[in-house]
């Protein structure tokens, strides 16, 4: 059956990554990263109104649509109204992401991170009503929504909006069986709705570019010639009713890697889906923080506490058994912000995080044992 998006290539550039110099977009190599990219037929652009606080999509300006024909790519962007107070505020996102990046249009337009609380934003402003709108005036192409939630919620959406083209989650093989992610639930409720699906995190964040031993020794001796990157980005790519899978991009070896395997995209044989789930079954016993770095919570953390390199240096002794790593790696990120014990438990972090992390415990944990 034909779905929306079918002729796009199953592989998708995420501008929240960038390579950066300091604290500014290394605008240079992105240039040459999506140069690659669409010399090789790729065409679709993920970004959103939050990332990199604008520059993101001020990046996709001057690296795409000031130097591609406006048909030969696709853009899409991202409203995340429940950072904001008012509906006034939740309507001008759009007119902010048109002006970062130029596009005239937006061709897939996210009501963007639904789920447990953030929902009810997007229902107060009246922003299904307001995307429809969008779309009717030719503002933006299709619409959709993003969520990190579990399937009963995604459900529950599609049930009560039907206009929504497609739905964007969180899908990769170590979240397929997860309890807190649902994977496999999520896929198999967009079925049932028949709504194309948009793949993010099909690498966890990196942690399945560049998995535990045991884990990338799996992938290495049933295919030395393909980086185990590739196993994650197949595997999603494979299923049915896939828009495509993206993937944050922050370098050009990154790029050249993607599109070797993905220019001629073959999904995965029987053989190597049995390989996966080997791979999937290992990981799954591995015990560590499921963070991925999208930074969500450190804007709204008081004490300036910087969760994600916090938790990644707790995981090099849950994941490598390497304390004195995890608590000298931790020392340095303690110097540049906040301690873990410095947590007031306000629960701001735990509110946005697409995880479902217990992020107050966890720094409770960290501070008894890396703070000795």
């Amino acid at each position: 059956m034909a779905y929306l998006g079918e002729n796009i290539l199953k592989l998708g550039f995420g501008f929240m990554r960038l390579p950066m110099i300091g604290k500014e977009i290394d605008i240079e190599q992105t240039k040459e990263m999506v140069d690659l990219f669409m010399s090789k037929g790729f065409s679709y652009f993920d970004s959103s109104w939050y990332y990199n606080d604008g520059k993101s999509e001020e990046a996709m300006k001057t690296a795409i649509v000031d130097r591609y024909p406006r048909e030969s790519f696709q853009i899409a962007t991202k409203c995340p109204v429940f950072i904001v107070k008012t509906e006034e505020e939740a309507k001008d996102m759009i007119w902010t992401s048109l002006k970062r990046t130029g596009a005239g249009y937006i061709d897939y337009y996210l009501l963007h991170n639904l789920g447990e609380s953030r929902t009810k934003s997007f229902d107060d402003f009246g922003m299904w009503d307001y995307a429809r709108e969008l779309k009717e005036k030719g503002i933006v192409r299709h619409i959709g929504f993003s969520i990190h939630d579990k399937a009963d919620a995604i459900d529950k959406i599609l049930t009560e909006h039907p206009e929504m083209e497609f739905v964007q989650f969180q899908l990769n093989y170590a979240d397929w069986e997860s309890y807190s992610i649902e994977a496999r639930k999520c896929y198999e409720v967009a079925l049932k709705h028949n709504k194309p699906i948009i793949v993010m995190e099909p690498l966890k964040g990196g942690a399945l570019a560049n998995p535990v031993d045991s884990v990338k020794k799996i992938f290495e001796e049933a295919n030395p010639k393909m980086s185990v990157a590739s196993w994650g980005i197949r595997y999603a790519a494979s299923l049915d009713n896939i828009v495509t899978v993206l993937s944050g991009m922050s370098s050009i070896e990154q790029v050249k890697d993607n599109v070797l395997y993905m220019e001629h995209f073959e999904p995965l044989t029987e053989g190597e889906r049995a390989v996966v789930e080997k791979a999937r079954k290992v990981f799954a016993e591995i015990p560590c923080i499921p963070c991925t770095s999208c930074e969500y919570c450190v804007k709204g953390c008081s004490q300036k506490i910087h969760i994600p390199n916090v938790f990644d240096a707790y995981n090099r002794k849950l994941v490598y058994d390497d304390f004195l790593s995890a608590q000298g790696a931790y020392q340095f990120t303690a110097m540049q912000g906040g301690k873990a014990s410095d947590c007031i438990a306000c629960g701001n972090c735990e509110k946005v995080c697409p995880q479902h992390i217990n992020i107050i415990e966890n720094l409770k944990t960290i501070a008894e044992e890396l703070e000795k």
